[in-house]
């Protein structure tokens, strides 16, 4: 199959950015390097494989990535389709049994009738006259990366993610732990430790100086805030984690009704509930010292993992210099970046952004404009942060409320407020969509 398009990379982005051009009519060749060569953070070769938490977030569209969710579902979202057939309990969020959900997204790919995938590193971009979307990720590998580099005329930036331990269920100690929700929000889907000041100190103390890997391949010692490891918040100071990951605000004991002094919360991981995630808890300890460290929580004394947590560099381009708000290279209209690649973070900003690409590489392909979605939308106003933020200060972002423009009428109470600028972004979601597919019809007569 000659393809109209080429993807490589199939991550999220890579995955999402090959079925909206597939939708829209486009032959696509998608390109993955795995199984054939691994990654350090990787361990199938499924497409749209989650390295880090199983969990996209909040469901609510009065939070922001719950919008941005929502905007993709109305775009008929291969990634959030799969993450709706397999979730798992995780209260007001949209949590996921990883496995099931990437052997979905596998299944709807190599299904489609114009997808087509090879498993094989690229190293060099195939600049063959159609559009090309790279959509490599956080771990592009050393040969492509220098090719990027060459592209962009400017160096690679990067910053460090780690991916938090997973626990077995039946290794947690019950008489210790209990199931809520903060503030009961969701159900009960939750599994708490709870702390008394001692045990936390005594906690804290041990995770602050406990040994870590040695950075080897890493270039510095740079950490984007939103996957900081767990035991560098440690070392911010003593009350830095009840602050975060262990806040234990809304979280009271169900049999006291007191509130403990500290919480560790772990998640469900899988459908089975056989495995859970201890949120928060990313990090860059050496794996006895987390086994250590971490039986040292109440409830985990003799917790067996599932999966120790590991850290790997994460990559990025410079996209305000380097891209359009349409995702294309300002160099090479031909070039599309998607996914983590760009500076954004998360699995659903990766996908949304791989939505992005695909539509309007598939527009290119059928020789129309690619679209600006608008700023007014989750989708538009992560676009134009990550193509027009400060070029010197640019950093890594999830999508949030603050990136999208204040309503022309201010209101005062936040929960009515989110759900007036959710309202707005959907509405205007409604008429880019529906223009795309007038676009894609009147395309095809």
């Amino acid at each position: 199959m000659k393809p109209d398009i080429i993807v490589i990379g199939g991550g999220l982005a890579g995955s999402e950015a090959a079925w909206q051009a597939a939708q829209m009519g486009k032959k696509v060749c998608l390109y993955e390097m795995r199984p054939e060569k691994k990654t350090p953070a990787h361990q199938t070769g499924y497409l749209a494989e989650l390295v880090c938490s199983n969990s996209f977030r909040a469901s609510s569209v009065e939070n922001a990535v719950g919008l941005l969710k929502e905007e993709m579902r109305r775009m008929d979202s291969v990634i959030i389709h799969c993450a709706d057939m397999h979730t798992v309990p995780a209260g007001g969020a949209l949590a996921v049994d990883r496995e099931l959900f990437s052997k979905e997204v596998t299944r709807m790919l190599e299904h489609h009738p114009r997808i087509e995938i090879k498993h094989e590193e690229i190293a060099h971009i195939p600049w063959s006259g159609v559009p090309v979307i790279i959509a490599t990720g956080p771990l592009t590998s050393d040969a492509l990366s220098t090719e990027i580099q060459k592209v962009t005329n400017t160096q690679a930036l990067h910053f460090f993610d780690a991916a938090a331990p997973i626990v077995l269920r039946e290794s947690v100690d019950d008489t210790k732990v209990y199931y809520a929700s903060r503030y009961d929000k969701g159900g009960s889907d939750y599994l708490n430790c709870p702390m008394n000041k001692e045990e936390y100190l005594a906690f804290w103390q041990e995770l602050k100086d406990a040994a870590v890997q040695p950075l080897q391949d890493f270039e510095n010692d740079r950490f984007f805030e939103g996957c900081m490891p767990i035991e560098e918040l440690a070392k911010r100071g003593e009350k830095t984690l009840l602050f975060g990951p262990l806040k234990p605000v809304g979280l009271d004991h169900p049999n006291t009704g007191k509130r403990p002094y500290a919480v560790v919360q772990l998640r469900q991981d899988d459908a089975a509930g056989k495995m859970y995630n201890m949120v928060g808890f990313q990090t860059k300890l050496k794996w006895p010292e987390q086994k250590r460290v971490f039986r040292m929580i109440p409830g985990l004394e003799n917790a067996e993992f599932a999966r120790y947590g590991v850290m790997h560099q994460n990559t990025y381009i410079d996209s305000p210099r380097f891209l359009l708000p349409t995702l294309q290279a300002k160099q090479s209209k031909q070039l599309f970046f998607a996914g983590q690649l760009t500076g954004v973070e998360g699995y659903v900003e990766s996908a949304s952004n791989g939505l992005v690409a695909g539509i309007n590489a598939a527009r290119l392909s059928s020789g129309l404009s690619p679209v600006v979605f608008p700023q007014e939308t989750a989708h538009g106003a992560l676009c134009h942060y990550i193509t027009t933020a400060l070029a010197d200060i640019f950093q890594p972002m999830n999508i949030t409320f603050g990136l999208m423009p204040d309503l022309e009428f201010p209101v005062k109470d936040k929960k009515l407020r989110r759900q007036k600028l959710s309202q707005r972004a959907l509405d205007h979601i409604e008429r880019l969509w529906n223009k795309i597919q007038m676009d894609k019809e009147d395309d095809s007569e």
